[in-house]
């Protein structure tokens, strides 16, 4: 989120804490008819406060803070009005559950709560663009490839962006054009203030003379891979070369991020699986119903330097023959549909993180026969396969089309371009916001 994100997140954060504020000040002045003594205000503001921060990791966890938030402009407004009446459901339970930091009279809450409805919509929606925030820059792409044309029409199809690429220099063709008439002419007069530019590129060093001068025009340059990797939240396969893995990839100790993670790992299975046992009755009975036995599905899986673990879910499909651990005939039944929607299938993998097999997040174990036919057509596929796998993951998250049942190179490509996002970028917080939205996800039963 560096180049096109973080610092539209951190405005739109602000501007979320200031209409909180705000809402507060307009709802005593509304109540009581006069501008709020500073005494009320600070009164107000203790147990508000609170809500601020609960509503504030709502926000997060619906992905307001995300770059991608106003992609599609025409979901963002009912994304805000589910996520405002969910706050409203919190601040109701806090103050009527909660009397010593409850507020009296209850009326002011409910004023509140339509006062600040309307300025987070306005702000929003409006905010941004009335102070300018989003003026575009005019930029120019060179490079080359798929990933070049992909990212030239998300960035120009979509206002959501401060750049705008009012040109792109092809290097597949770049012997074929007068760089200095054609190029140097449309950075001139569209007063082109930034270029992403695949300098790895080969085919670029022709025109290298001609955009170092460009330095002394006042005209930035920026990665083209960095800005594919912001926008996208994956990693450009077609763009990256061995070099490429050299500088981002690294097998190196990291102990104290070692140390948390296989602490959160132990902690939190030890805990989720003692609380789910509550529901495997239910489960079990379900399963039994509809489909008999077995109640179990094990599978053999690649884990962390191509070790073969053996995973067990709730059996979420009909009985099949399955050599290779590849489903033949994969029919989910109906109770197995319910459990993949709501992950409910993947509890008994708790076990395998107690042990260390996989983790809570990581990329997601593969069956070995798949990955033997995926490391012999799809360059670089091995290092998934550095770190340890997860139960959820960056591209079970932003994936919309991830391989199921069979060999699929095309989306496995896809898949993977967002595992090497993770392994380049993993952290604690990474690890945090993938746990927040993977709960937000099987919240809202959208899992894949």
């Amino acid at each position: 989120m560096t180049f096109v994100g973080k610092r539209e997140a951190i405005l739109l954060f602000v501007g979320d804490i200031l209409c909180f504020l705000a809402s507060l000040w307009l709802m005593l002045l509304l109540r009581y008819g006069k501008a709020p003594s500073s005494d009320v205000f600070s009164n107000h503001l203790g147990p508000f406060s609170i809500l601020f921060a609960v509503w504030v990791l709502v926000f997060f966890i619906a992905g307001l803070y995300e770059k991608h938030t106003m992609i599609f402009r025409g979901k963002l407004s009912s994304t805000l009005f589910n996520v405002e009446i969910i706050n409203a459901v919190l601040a109701i339970v806090f103050f009527y559950l909660v009397p010593y930091f409850g507020i009296t009279p209850k009326t002011n809450l409910f004023i509140y709560l339509a006062v600040s409805f309307i300025l987070i919509h306005f702000w929003r929606l409006k905010g941004p663009e009335l102070i300018g925030f989003r003026k575009k820059q005019n930029a120019v792409l060179v490079g080359s490839g798929e990933e070049m044309k992909e990212l030239r029409e998300e960035v120009n199809r979509n206002p959501r962006y401060g750049i705008n690429f009012v040109s792109s220099v092809d290097l597949d063709s770049v012997n074929n054009l007068d760089f200095k008439e054609e190029i140097l002419k449309t950075i001139y007069s569209e007063r082109i203030s930034l270029i992403a530019a695949d300098l790895r590129n080969p085919k670029v060093e022709p025109i290298l003379p001609n955009l170092y001068n460009l330095i002394f025009s006042k005209v930035r340059f920026v990665d083209m891979h960095k800005v594919y990797e912001d926008i996208f939240d994956r990693i450009p396969l077609s763009l990256v070369k061995y070099n490429w893995f050299l500088e981002n990839i690294s097998t190196t100790r990291r102990p104290v991020f070692d140390f948390v993670k296989r602490s959160m790992d132990i902690l939190l299975s030890f805990l989720g699986g003692i609380l789910s046992l509550v529901l495997y009755p239910f489960i079990i009975v379900a399963i039994l119903i509809e489909d008999g036995r077995p109640i179990f599905f094990r599978q053999e899986r690649v884990g962390k330097n191509n070790k073969i673990i053996k995973l067990i879910k709730f059996r979420s499909m009909q009985n099949h023959d399955e050599k290779d651990g590849i489903a033949k005939v994969p029919i989910v039944t109906k109770v197995g549909s319910f459990l993949r929607k709501t992950r409910l299938d993947e509890i008994p993998q708790l076990w395998s993180v107690f042990k260390g097999d996989i983790s809570l997040i990581g990329p997601r174990p593969e069956i070995p026969a798949l990955v033997k036919s995926y490391e012999k057509e799809i360059p670089y596929y091995n290092v998934r396969y550095l770190i340890k796998p997860g139960l959820s993951g960056w591209a079970q998250l932003y994936h919309q089309t991830p391989p199921k049942f069979a060999e699929n190179f095309d989306e496995t490509k896809i898949k993977l371009s967002y595992d090497l996002y993770y392994i380049k970028n993993r952290s604690l917080m990474l690890d945090i916001k993938v746990a927040l939205k993977t709960l937000k996800t099987v919240i809202s039963r959208s899992g894949v």
